[in-house]
């Protein structure tokens, strides 16, 4: 299994709207991946590892698939879609990785 994790880094003045990404992207996305999407998983940036220190990424979104292709073959027809709705809550440019599940 893999995970596609997005990360939002924080940054001063730079826009995040955890509502519309939580109601409207996640479940959009969702919607067109389909059943290729084994799992999503939302975190919400509340702080660093510092007492009272801002949280490196405001937010991350977390996509399981069983494997590379499989979300390759999900994304590729809806990336366009996906990707243009990213300015309805963020001026922030995500940091994507893929990481393997052990």
């Amino acid at each position: 299994m893999i995970k596609v994790s997005v990360y939002y880094p924080h940054g001063e003045n730079k826009k995040f709207d955890m509502n519309y990404y939580v109601t409207r992207h996640i479940p959009m996305v969702v919607a067109k991946l389909g059943a290729a999407l084994k799992k999503v998983e939302v975190d919400e940036g509340i702080g660093g590892g510092a007492p009272g220190s801002p949280p490196p990424f405001v937010g991350a979104g977390h996509l399981y698939f069983e494997s590379v292709e499989a979300f390759q073959n999900a994304f590729g027809p809806h990336g366009k879609e996906i990707m243009a709705d990213v300015p309805n809550y963020t001026d922030i440019t995500p940091v994507i990785q893929i990481s393997a599940i052990r």
